[in-house]
């Protein structure tokens, strides 16, 4: 387990301002509290820039692979965001702005089948943050700044603690693997240092997980809720 891969920070950068730049047309919009209500304090709250129907107010990171997943209509004015997704050559399952306010707290929890191993993964890139944001990966703190692209294996467990005074704001990309991101993860860390089993779920933690998917209530949260209870 030593040498499996938690996250990358990759070897490219965007550019601050222009992330900012749009950020200021997004920032008065219509935000959405997070829907894993258990799994946090204070305010986290999110908005989505591409998404089932396009709707920028349907936040939730699960989709069947049957429903289309296209830009919502905050892009119309966001040409960076645009053009960053654009030269991410791989189909995005969910791309979100999420907002984790001073002084709030994501509790440590794990995600559901979000390894580069599983065929999905998650990008981070932060646009606003502090030194006093603590994230957490497998028992590690993890240190993204402004601008940088970081893969995070959300099958382990993770949390975050906005303990600065300013609100903590990342673009959050969902993907699916393909031959192009095979180029782009390897050049970073072995093939095999990706190859390990879905980390198995405590009872406390699956029985969580299927009463947030229960709220939900999508045809993918549908879909894994009846995985979950045939296991």
């Amino acid at each position: 387990m030593e040498n499996l891969v938690r996250s990358i920070k990759f070897p490219f950068a965007f550019d601050t301002e222009r992330l900012k730049n749009d950020l200021r047309k997004v920032i008065g919009k219509n935000w959405t509290d997070h829907y894993n209500t258990n799994d946090y304090s204070g305010k986290w709250t999110s908005i989505a820039l591409m998404a089932v129907g396009g709707k920028s107010d349907n936040i939730y990171a699960l989709h069947s692979g049957t429903e289309e997943v296209i830009y919502t209509e905050i892009l119309d004015s966001c040409t960076y965001f645009k053009e960053i997704l654009d030269n991410f050559l791989f189909e995005k399952t969910a791309v979100r702005l999420l907002q984790l306010s001073a002084g709030a707290e994501i509790k440590p929890h794990k995600d559901y089948c979000l390894g580069y191993e599983d065929g999905s993964f998650r990008l981070h890139i932060p646009i606003i943050t502090n030194s006093e944001v603590e994230f957490i990966l497998d028992g590690t703190r993890l240190v993204m700044n402004e601008g940088e692209c970081w893969y995070i294996d959300a099958n382990f467990t993770h949390s975050v603690a906005n303990r600065g005074t300013e609100n903590r704001i990342h673009l959050v990309i969902d993907g699916t693997r393909n031959q192009w991101t095979d180029a782009l993860f390897f050049k970073e860390a072995r093939q095999d240092q990706f190859l390990k089993p879905i980390p198995q779920l405590k009872e406390s933690e699956k029985l969580q997980m299927m009463e947030e998917l229960e709220k939900m209530d999508t045809p993918a949260a549908r879909e894994i809720l009846a995985n979950l209870k045939n296991h």
